[in-house]
């Protein structure tokens, strides 16, 4: 049992009601929730002196906290984790979220870069959020894979994949790169890659890299790993990040210090090289997640939050994710299912593509 269960289950009915809809009523409004607006909701008829005592209490287990002297009560991060780990209400897709996706995705288009986008501003659309999305990589198996130098500051990496797809990069090789550490990189690699792909002869160059590495000529240890580096960068065709909805998040944010962690969010979005982190998010297994705060390892800032689903292909395997961002004040029973239905839509018609 989680942490947060067992303080759920640890509370009486009054305590676990206060704390329910101090939650939902900052969730529903996003100003602190005072003892004398619960005395006219609660199910039973308490004082607001009783609902204060109460508050008091879970100020102290750390789930309220009092911005403001005598200004109410607004939910800590922990105090958020554990209502939506044991209190959250997940409502079904309504009618319109779902006509409002299929309409944005279903127009019949080959590309999936523009498949993609448009998967963005549906999602963004639709939760009045940013959306984020990962990008599907190219994963058949390696058939080859060469270096062809351009210049003294360019290379080119060309790979071949089993299924008869090419591609080519041209990627800043490191200094002093020769013929004979070119060829002896691509052997190296080639005598890896067959049966693997990409991500996988990844994971395997790196441990062997590490095993041999006074083996290896260290030029060509060090374009290998450029030459791989490359294929993880953001904005490659295969795995990018695309973000929709900047200005979602900045409508109607008047303060100053919102305004400087939601820029803060988004230059931490459009620096961050190793994408693939956003995909590890969900390497739990399929279904939504949710990533509270500083929880979310995506991103250094505190203060948002990031619902997140993996979608798959037709083998069931994770091949990108898409999730909305905003701050922890989420709509979460609603966004939850347009996430979710989200990503099985973008499954299948990634699918259906082939």
């Amino acid at each position: 049992m989680k942490e947060g269960s067992k303080v759920l289950a640890q509370m009486n009915d009054r305590s676990r009601e206060v704390f329910r809809r101090v939650v939902e009523g900052y969730l529903d409004t996003g100003d602190p929730v005072g003892s004398r607006t619960l005395t006219r909701t609660m199910n039973e008829k308490v004082s607001a002196a009783t609902i204060r005592n109460v508050m008091q209490d879970l100020e102290y287990l750390g789930l309220l906290d009092s911005p403001h002297v005598s200004a109410g009560r607004i939910p800590t991060q922990q105090g958020l984790r554990m209502f939506v780990d044991g209190l959250l209400e997940v409502g079904n897709l309504t009618d319109t979220d779902r006509e409002s996706i299929d309409a944005t995705l279903g127009r019949s288009e080959s590309d999936v870069g523009s498949l993609l986008d448009r998967v963005g501003s549906a999602l963004s659309g639709a939760t009045r959020g940013a959306s984020v999305v990962l990008a599907p990589k190219h994963e058949a198996p390696i058939k080859h894979l060469e270096f062809v130098s351009l210049s003294a500051d360019r290379a080119l990496v060309v790979i071949v994949f089993a299924d008869g797809h090419v591609e080519n990069r041209i990627f800043q090789p490191p200094a002093g790169q020769t013929p004979s550490s070119m060829r002896e990189a691509a052997n190296f690699l080639n005598a890896l890659a067959e049966g693997k792909t990409l991500s996988e002869l990844r994971k395997a160059t790196e441990r062997e890299i590490v095993a041999r590495r006074r083996e290896l000529d260290t030029l060509a240890a060090d374009l290998v790993e450029s030459g791989l580096a490359i294929w993880e960068n953001e904005g490659e065709r295969y795995e990018r990040l695309i973000v929709r909805g900047r200005a979602n998040l900045l409508a109607g944010t008047t303060e100053a210090e919102d305004l400087e962690r939601i820029r803060s969010l988004f230059d931490d979005l459009e620096r961050k090289r190793d994408i693939a982190e956003f995909l590890e998010l969900t390497e739990d297994g399929e279904g939504v997640r949710i990533f509270i705060g500083s929880e979310n390892k995506l991103f250094s800032l505190s203060g948002s939050s990031l619902v997140v689903s993996p979608y798959m292909n037709a083998d069931r395997k994770i091949i990108g994710a898409v999730g909305v961002i905003g701050p922890t004040r989420l709509n979460y029973g609603r966004i939850v299912p347009i996430v979710d239905y989200t990503a099985q839509m973008v499954g299948r018609l990634l699918t259906d593509r082939g």
